[in-house]
């Protein structure tokens, strides 16, 4: 069974977890930057994330239910939630069973400790083959998307 866990932030990832192989493949967030008034802007691409999830062909995706955050904008927050539904609607697209998990429950059921660096610390801990995925701070989406995986494999 192939199950994809999705940090869905412009500097998420999807992580293709295969439970028979033991096996794990990350995927950036595809971004795409568009000139609008002015400004450059970072996108999700609907396109490249649906070439990722044709590619891999999961059985079902876990994604992570989140809100908005204090202090964030309402034009990034409108952006970000504009990029969460690409995914869900890609996914409906792709008839792949989509559920949802709230950061707090993920964290607490994978053992996370402490912050961002918890997280990674925990992904190399139950990825130690792949560990070099992780290895980066800003890298702390793949390893968000990793342990919703794993998260969701144990479901």
């Amino acid at each position: 069974m192939m199950i994809v866990g999705i940090d869905p932030g412009a500097s998420g990832a999807l992580a293709f977890f295969n439970m028979e192989a033991m096996t794990i493949e990350i995927v950036d967030m595809p971004i795409i930057e568009i000139e609008r008034g002015g400004k450059t802007k970072r996108e999700i691409s609907p396109h490249f994330v649906a070439a990722a999830i044709r590619d891999f062909k999961p059985n079902v995706a876990w994604i992570e239910k989140v809100g908005a955050m204090p202090g964030q904008g309402v034009s990034s927050m409108f952006q970000f939630g504009r990029g969460v539904g690409l995914v869900e609607g890609v996914l409906a697209g792709l008839n792949v069973p989509l559920n949802y998990v709230t950061p707090q429950a993920w964290q607490k059921a994978v053992s996370v400790r402490g912050g961002k660096d918890g997280s990674r610390l925990r992904a190399v801990e139950l990825f130690p083959a792949y560990a070099s995925l992780f290895r980066l701070k800003k890298w702390d989406g793949r390893s968000d998307a990793a342990l919703i995986a794993w998260y969701g494999a144990t479901r």
